[in-house]
């Protein structure tokens, strides 16, 4: 029986000419698989012809833009994920909803290799094979590019012997990955990183610094969950998509930074998550509000712990499961309204209502009908310092 591969396929050329790259260097059928997060781009089906014509035996598509909102983006919002404090996990997110098709696929079709795209210098190799190992223990996973040195210039010359519909022509500076939670830009000109990036790199943001009139939204959720704008409904694809549009034209959510990879070495990163960040950063301001002070504290200590497993590859963890289950729990009570001014660049959280809120006026004002105690902190202070001040009494003697 002839081997089978399936490919994560994207349409571009590096993956159209792996088709026939993998049969030659291996004999195997290829099977294309590509998944929909939101990249924008071309049309799903004229992917999959693209497919069958560069070799596949099969094509599959998938329409995954809502899996990837509610299964991947919104616990990332939901543990208010940021690697090294800033990231919202664009890239990372999205490859696990990957794998999940592309498994599903090798076992639909008897295949046993799952093949990718990646180099074998970022991060992306491991995210996938790390989790194809998770899914489907038995599978092998070939990456041409990394195992078969399928260079750039290799890629041009195999698609024009081949004379595959694709155009080879056209090459950006930039290495880019996008989906509907944000987008990536490096390489080129970026490597340097005393380089400021240009504008001409950005297009889910606009300008910043261009004067435009504020913009106010008031963004709903329920246990975590936004589900609503400005008063109507939404599904979470569509509060992601609706701050992408309002927090993007103002600027919101460009992120340039030095990243420490998996793979051991810094990068250079710049990118673009307008309708992320405007989520988590409200999401934060309500957790504020309705999350009492130890959970809050040890919620913080785990955000950074789900935010590195994602990063690292390891949706599909043991670990990662299990933090899972303490950020569910400890989203019950965020539910509420949060308010915020989008403009130049910030969104600003104004204003916060929650029926499940922990603010007591009565505790915190300072005028009349102050509920707290004073006359009751003294003791307090003296019993909560006393372990230093005996320890004072000691060193400084």
């Amino acid at each position: 029986m002839t081997e089978r591969v399936v490919l994560a396929y994207s349409g571009g050329l590096d993956t159209s000419v792996a088709i026939g790259w993998i049969a030659e260097e291996t004999g195997a059928e290829v099977i294309a698989v590509a998944v929909d997060v939101g990249q924008g781009g071309e049309d799903l089906d004229v992917i999959r012809k693209r497919a069958l014509a560069c070799g596949a035996v099969e094509a599959e598509v998938a329409d995954a833009k809502d899996e990837f909102a509610d299964e991947y983006c919104l616990p990332a919002i939901k543990a208010n994920a940021l690697y090294m404090d800033r990231y919202p996990l664009v890239s990372a997110l999205s490859r696990p909803t990957i794998v999940k098709h592309l498994v599903a696929a090798a076992k639909k079709h008897n295949a046993g290799i799952v093949a990718h795209g990646c180099t074998g210098k970022g991060n992306d190799q491991v995210r996938f094979e790390a989790g194809i190992q998770a899914l489907g223990p038995d599978l092998k996973c070939i990456a041409p590019v990394r195992d078969y040195a399928m260079t750039r210039d290799k890629a041009i010359a195999f698609c024009e012997a081949k004379n595959l519909p694709i155009a080879t022509t056209k090459k950006s500076p930039y290495s880019i990955d996008q989906n509907v939670f944000g987008r990536a830009v490096e390489t080129g000109f970026l490597e340097d990183i005393w380089n400021g990036p240009i504008e001409d790199i950005y297009e889910y943001t606009s300008n910043p610094a261009t004067p435009r009139e504020p913009d106010e939204v008031v963004i709903s959720f329920k246990q975590g969950v936004p589900v609503a704008i400005d008063g109507k409904p939404v599904t979470v694809l569509q509060a992601i998509q609706q701050l992408n549009e309002r927090a993007g034209a103002q600027g919101i959510g460009r992120i340039d930074m030095v990243e420490d990879r998996l793979v051991g070495i810094k990068s250079r990163e710049v990118y673009e998550a307008p309708g992320a960040i405007a989520l988590i950063t409200a999401h934060q301001e309500l957790e504020n509000v309705t999350v009492e002070r130890e959970l809050a504290r040890y919620k913080r200590q785990v955000e950074q712990r789900w935010g590195e497993l994602v990063y690292d590859g390891l949706w599909f963890s043991p670990l990662k499961r299990a933090l899972d289950g303490f950020i569910d729990e400890a989203n019950q009570h965020v539910t509420g309204d949060i308010r915020m001014t989008l403009h130049g660049g910030r969104a600003v959280v104004t204003g916060r209502k929650s029926e499940e809120s922990l603010y007591d006026f009565n505790l915190a004002t300072y005028d009349t009908g102050d509920t707290f105690d004073q006359s009751k902190a003294q003791g307090f202070i003296d019993i909560f310092a006393l372990s230093a001040k005996i320890a004072a009494k000691r060193d400084l003697g």
